[in-house]
């Protein structure tokens, strides 16, 4: 009877304190390889369980609710048995309100990925520090994920997870490694994609960010009409950070996850539906011009 109830405590923990993050973690080996293919194995492994096994907010969060994502880290160079250079993708998704359709939710593509990895050793995080840029980086995008997911439920719900975001990024501005810092070459790194995000000229994104998928996607299946119209109007939003910032960083990680979702939605409606829409994508996210101009065609 005694193991029975303790056992059933620890399955109520599980459910009631359940981490937010359900990642899928993969590890591409570089051609050249310093020390056997082990070495990534292990990597993938210790990644996965650092941050699947870690809870990254206060909030209770059920076993169904977790956010699924995916990180993909290709290492396009092993510079010795402990260091490694290459990219770090970075995805989730968020299910739509009665139906079992998940919508992609970010894709982030971080190209300045360098870090130590010490196999059979775990992976130790701080708030408070910079200790190491693997552990800052994966930090980084756990509460990154956190905050646009936060977003898309409630109005700028995200914003502590962001302001975190930007704590680490203040921690690590004397890291050797880039993707830190406002000075460097373009303005598509961690820096500026927390920096946009947080400032007022960033706001509207954000707004659109939650009309499109709460008053948008969320409503389709019971309010079809209204919920399309919203996220119209979400994306009408996005003229007024383009006007001010074109081609922003966060621009481009919006429209890399939902351009190709834009043309499902649209592309079935009549022409006095998709037009506007059509422009404007063509507009404020002219590297995918060729697939906006899919929804006009027969």
């Amino acid at each position: 009877m005694k193991f029975k109830l303790i056992f059933l405590f620890s399955c109520f923990q599980s459910f009631c304190f359940a981490q937010e993050l359900n990642c899928n973690v993969t590890v591409i080996k570089p051609q050249v390889m310093v020390s056997g293919p082990e070495v990534f194995q292990t990597m993938e492994r210790t990644i996965e369980e650092f941050i699947n096994g870690r809870k990254w907010s206060k909030d209770t969060w059920a076993q169904d609710e977790r956010i699924p994502c995916t990180m993909q880290i290709t290492i396009e160079q092993q510079v010795n048995q402990r260091q490694f250079k290459g990219s770090i993708q970075v995805g989730s998704s968020r299910p739509v309100y009665n139906s079992d359709y998940k919508t992609p939710l970010i894709s982030v593509n971080d190209r300045d990925f360098e870090f130590t990895f010490q196999e059979n050793s775990q992976i130790q995080w701080s708030n408070d520090q910079h200790r190491d840029n693997l552990s800052s980086v994966l930090a980084f995008y756990a509460y990154y994920l956190l905050g646009m997911d936060y977003d898309s439920f409630s109005k700028e719900g995200g914003t502590d997870y962001f302001l975190t975001c930007q704590t680490i990024i203040s921690n690590a501005q004397n890291a050797p490694e880039s993707g830190w810092r406002s000075n460097e070459k373009g303005q598509q790194n961690r820096y500026w994609l927390i920096e946009n995000i947080l400032t007022q000229q960033f706001s509207p994104m954000r707004e659109a960010n939650y009309m499109y998928h709460r008053q948008g996607l969320d409503k389709m299946y019971t309010e079809r009409a209204t919920g399309l119209k919203n996220v119209t109007d979400a994306l009408m939003l996005l003229n007024n950070v383009h006007k001010v910032k074109p081609s922003s960083y966060n621009m481009q990680v919006f429209f890399y996850a939902k351009a190709d979702e834009v043309v499902s939605i649209f592309k079935p409606l009549k022409p006095d539906q998709k037009n506007a829409v059509v422009d404007l994508c063509k507009r404020i996210d002219p590297g995918n011009i060729a697939k906006y101009e899919k929804i006009v065609q027969p």
